[in-house]
């Protein structure tokens, strides 16, 4: 089979790669995308971002009808059909792949089911279901994402060890659930099998959850799962697990002890590798960091003149939104444009409540010896959050002292991250704090926070009492 020239291939169809794809077609360019699944949208559609917010979103019902009593309106005990609960996710799934497929067909992307190899700096295999295809290009795009890390102590090769990829897929509701890992995955699937009935018992090693988020923030997810879940574990370490029957024996160390416990089922989220083995990369130029991630500068480009990476592969933040941006400037750099990556991006946690977050955290503005200073508004004096009960919110302003300008953003509450797309902007033009108390917000509404928030930074926020700023 003759190999198919290309000016620009892409390696991995995720939120990174399409995007990719796509605008390089509409830039003119002649475009072929590798993907080695069946359905194109990666792991954030199929296995991540998409299917987990759906199953978020459909287990908070159970979670608002109960809590709808102190309201006056009582309902029946839910009921779970977990087939139709599956049915329905895929079926979302289904729609937003066959989606992407159909924008690339418009596009005229060529679409080429299979792995990709890296031959030489530009010349790519193809294993597909037909055989081998040969890629010739003038620019690739890596564009592979991460896969779930699992220590090998606890991969037991027992479907009851699991992944996020298998906890998505909802296959029972175990009655004693161990969460190993207090980030947002962990955190986020722990909301969802809490609200299905799950007894949670979450081990964190470090001394908090959610790392990277300010202590004021991630206060009120803590209260909430302290609500929902079996127990929360800080600064607690599970040595081993074993095999017993229809259950998992961990045996973990906690407050000086050491315990042994039976689980039936375990979700083990400790963060996430580079999906960078067995991708020919040692036939180019392309060069790797210590934990496997492709190095790039801020142009997306690697040690390699023809090959790019953008997403996940490419390390710092794992996140979509961030690949999606990533896959701008890799195709504008490619198309002659000096672009740069040089953009606030937003971090979203789906828990209840929602966590978000952008630009400099306090925790980064003291590890970085940036001076700030902090405005606030509590929730609680939200008319908006007082209407449905969910008053457990907080804005939060980072603000340099000299100029005024908004050095970051943090908001935790139901919603935070729809909310967090204003404070972005914000950042993206250089806004003051007087930017955003000038601008008129909608009452009642959540976003009056923020307005309120930049209020007080002067004092006079309407909805609270603050002292005034000292001129």
């Amino acid at each position: 089979m003759d190999p198919i020239k290309t000016e620009v291939v892409v390696v991995g169809a995720g939120p990174g790669g399409y995007a990719a794809a796509f605008y390089a077609a509409d830039l003119g360019k002649k475009v072929v995308l590798i993907e080695r699944d069946k359905k194109l949208g990666g792991v954030c559609l199929n296995r991540g971002c998409i299917p987990s917010k759906a199953l978020l979103y459909a287990t908070h019902q159970i979670v608002n009808s109960r809590e709808s009593a102190n309201r006056g309106i009582t309902f029946a005990e839910p009921t779970v059909d977990l087939a139709k609960l599956r049915t329905w996710k895929e079926g979302i799934l289904a729609k937003l792949s066959g989606g992407v497929a159909t924008l690339a067909k418009m596009r005229g992307v060529t679409v080429i089911a299979g792995r990709g190899y890296f031959e030489g700096s530009n010349k790519l295999r193809v294993e597909t279901e037909n055989g081998q295809q040969f890629v010739e290009y003038e620019t690739a795009i890596l564009a592979v994402g991460s896969l779930p890390a699992m220590p090998k102590a606890f991969d037991l090769g027992n479907p009851r060890v699991m992944t996020s990829t298998e906890a998505l897929e909802i296959e029972d509701i175990p009655e004693n659930l161990l969460v190993v890992g207090g980030g947002y995955i962990g955190m986020e699937m722990s909301t969802v099998y809490a609200a299905l009935g799950s007894k949670i018992t979450l081990v964190e090693a470090m001394d908090s959850i959610l790392a990277g988020a300010d202590a004021d923030l991630a206060r009120p997810v803590v209260a909430h799962a302290k609500k929902m879940f079996k127990e929360i574990r800080l600064k607690a370490k599970v040595t081993k697990m074993a095999t017993v029957g229809k259950q998992i024996k961990v045996e973990s160390e906690y407050n000086g002890e050491k315990l042994t416990e039976l689980y039936d089922r375990v979700l083990v989220s400790v963060g996430r590798v580079a999906n960078s083995k067995d991708l020919g990369l040692e036939n180019t130029k392309v060069e790797l960091d210590d934990r496997g991630f492709v190095k790039v500068n801020a142009q997306m480009q690697t040690s390699d003149p023809s090959i790019y990476a953008i997403g996940d592969i490419a390390g710092g933040i794992l996140l979509a939104h961030k690949a999606h941006k990533e896959a701008r400037i890799a195709v504008e750099v490619i198309t002659g444009a000096n672009s740069t990556f040089d953009s606030v991006t937003p971090a979203v946690v789906f828990t209840d409540p929602e966590l978000a977050w952008c630009g400099l955290t306090e925790i980064e503005a003291k590890e970085k010896g940036v001076a700030y200073e902090v405005t606030k508004f509590p929730w609680s004096a939200s008319g908006r959050a007082l209407t449905f009960d969910r008053t457990d919110g907080l804005t939060k302003i980072l603000v340099a002292p000299e100029t005024g300008r908004v050095l970051g953003v943090g908001i935790c509450g139901a919603g935070a991250g729809e909310l967090i797309a204003e404070a972005v902007l914000a950042m993206e033009m250089g806004a003051t704090v007087d930017d955003i108390a000038l601008t008129i917000h909608p009452h009642p509404t959540l976003s009056e926070t923020l307005m309120e928030g930049a209020d007080a930074y002067h004092g006079h926020a309407t909805h609270i009492f603050t002292k005034k700023k000292a001129a």
